[in-house]
């Protein structure tokens, strides 16, 4: 199952009752995965799919063509790599897996916290590893579950993801192989180049830690999401990440604790090694372009409104309006909050705004110089 929760899509928790504790984890472990995740569905996190897809040949056909059967469904085992000893890169992660029986490490990938209600689905996955066969009642509780959560587009895949689980061994062995692959062909360069964003990046969260209100850290660490609701967990581990930017993650690692995985990419640097131009530039300018998503922000800028508001104002259909927030959310744009029904509001992020015709005079300056 599906572990994302992301600022853009998915309903956020919020803060205004209960505080819960804090601590602090972090690791290129998190990365390692939510990289895999990204280069799985790079349309998404603004990634360029060409360049996706290229990094994703570098893989051996049948290794990739687990990985991509299986998006969706082993997804980034953040509750697992919590629970790792210190210093949970990826070299660790990956030691630890082999330290696992190939049959056991399928069942480490599943999240049961953040399965949905639909009842016996845990259960029904645990009994496809154990039985090592699937039927059609098994089948059945995964629709319901999918429904539920509207991963509409998944449920097509739901017979290979059992087919897989039915053999345990075999997606063990293969799944390892598939991730000491990517690690050799592509993140072990990139691991050196993202602890070091990482190290500062928790080294600032902790000093805003240190003067600002839960509610307006999760506002900064979260890129303008505002959580308004109380949180029902008794613990948040907050942690920083690469790849995730400028999305917040945030699935439940126990029935009491939460684990936020906030972005801490630079506006200057991109997801791709060598990048000259920002990935935050590129979306900023990009958003901008559009009309539509000009007038939006026109709104936005007066006043706080939902998308059943903004799709009113502009005559269009709410599914075209949700697809411009999200472009806008992507970019960085717009704070996002729920108020206590549950409903999605969006605000004009105009600090964003500023902070991105600087950076672009900031990089429009430096190329000058280069060129003379």
């Amino acid at each position: 199952m599906s572990a994302v929760y992301s600022s853009q899509d998915d309903k956020l928790p919020a803060i205004d009752q209960i505080k819960p504790s804090i601590s602090w984890d972090s690791g290129t472990a998190y990365d390692f995965f939510m990289s895999l995740e990204v280069l799985h569905d790079p349309d998404h996190y603004g990634l360029r799919p060409s360049w996706a897809a290229g990094v994703r040949s570098r893989l051996a056909p049948d290794e990739r063509r687990l990985l991509e059967e299986l998006h969706g469904f082993l997804w980034v085992p953040l509750h697992w790599i919590h629970t790792l000893p210190a210093p949970k890169d990826a070299a660790s992660a990956l030691w630890a897996l082999r330290q696992i029986p190939p049959a056991e490490r399928p069942r480490i990938l599943l999240n049961f916290y953040e399965l949905c209600d639909e009842p016996g689905v845990g259960d029904t996955l645990v009994r496809v590893l154990e039985r090592r066969s699937w039927n059609q009642e098994d089948l059945d509780i995964l629709k319901k579950c999918h429904m539920e959560k509207h991963h509409e587009k998944l449920r097509d895949g739901l017979a290979t993801y059992l087919d897989w689980l039915s053999r345990p061994d075999e997606l063990g062995e293969l799944y390892l192989s598939a991730l000491q692959s990517y690690y050799q062909a592509f993140f072990a360069e990139e691991e050196k180049r993202i602890a070091p964003v990482l190290r500062n990046g928790l080294a600032h969260a902790q000093e805003l830690a240190g003067r600002l209100s839960l509610a307006d850290l999760l506002v900064e660490l979260t890129q303008g999401v505002h959580f308004e609701e109380p949180f029902k967990e008794s613990s948040l581990i907050l942690v920083p990440g690469y790849w995730n930017t400028p999305f917040v993650i945030f699935p439940k690692i126990s029935p009491d604790t939460l684990l936020v995985l906030f972005g801490v990419r630079p506006l200057d640097m991109s997801l791709v090694p060598g990048e000259q131009l920002p990935d935050t530039l590129l979306l900023v300018l990009k958003a901008m372009a559009d009309p539509t998503r000009l007038t939006i922000m026109r709104y936005l800028s007066e006043e706080s409104l939902t998308p059943s508001e903004l799709a009113r104002r502009l005559r269009l259909r709410p599914p075209t309006v949700t697809h411009h927030l999200g472009a806008l959310r992507l970019a960085g744009l717009v704070h996002l909050s729920l108020d206590a029904a549950g409903e999605k509001r969006y605000a004009a992020r105009l600090e964003a705004i500023q902070s991105t015709y600087t950076h672009l005079i900031e990089f429009l300056t430096k190329k000058e110089s280069r060129e003379n």
